[in-house]
């Protein structure tokens, strides 16, 4: 336990030394998903200390939403994250899950998770892009790229496909309502279902003040 609340500490510390960061992707959402991914790893019977350490360092490069090089970020956290990790000792088998489950994290790298650690990461994070911190980090981020809030002409996609590059509403059909079927874990799946059914509520109130 010590060396796990060790570890935690010095990734935190290594975090805040080095971290690229916006407004949906800062300190606060790291400490959700560790704590989320520490949940999920006690349910699941994953390896705390490789989730915990992933979990802390998932987001160590970040790139706009709209960057070419969104999907490559993962990539470059996990080998941002190396020589942090042989700092601190770890031995090579656990590297490589810890960077494994860094990489297989992100959406937008389309990469299959292989462990239950990295399942439990990707879930973790998953997460934090549903509920009601889901819909504040989208419009967050909807505002930041100075996007139209919805089309005032089908404001829910009813008879056109979603482009959220436009609208921030689009997000929700294009990929955030998606993602319940996506998660990993049996926990990860419950809480998923629970977050969604309460973003499906507030599109429902949403319709209700908007289309008359």
């Amino acid at each position: 336990m010590r060396e796990l609340i060790e570890l935690e500490q010095r990734c935190k510390d290594y975090v805040l030394e080095t971290m690229d960061a916006d407004g949906a992707h800062d300190l606060a959402h790291i400490e959700r998903v560790v704590k989320q991914a520490k949940w999920l790893a006690q349910q699941e019977g994953a390896n705390e200390l490789v989730v915990v350490a992933a979990a802390w360092l998932h987001d160590l490069v970040n790139y706009p939403k709209d960057d070419p090089k969104r999907a490559q970020a993962s990539f470059d956290s996990a080998s941002k994250a190396e020589s942090f990790l042989k700092s601190l000792g770890l031995d090579g088998a656990e590297i490589s899950a810890i960077q494994h489950a860094i990489v297989t994290h992100s959406f937008s790298a389309q990469v299959t998770p292989r462990t239950l650690e990295a399942k439990v990461v990707q879930d973790a994070d998953r997460l934090d892009a549903l509920g009601a911190i889901g819909i504040a980090r989208c419009m967050m981020v909807g505002g930041r790229l100075d996007r139209s809030l919805y089309d005032t002409l089908d404001p829910f996609c009813e008879e056109r496909e979603p482009n959220d590059l436009l609208f921030t509403l689009d997000h929700f059909f294009q990929k955030l309502l998606r993602l319940e079927n996506t998660f990993q874990t049996d926990s990860g799946q419950l809480e998923a279902a629970r977050r969604s059914a309460f973003m499906r509520e507030f599109l429902s109130q949403l319709k209700a003040e908007i289309v008359s």
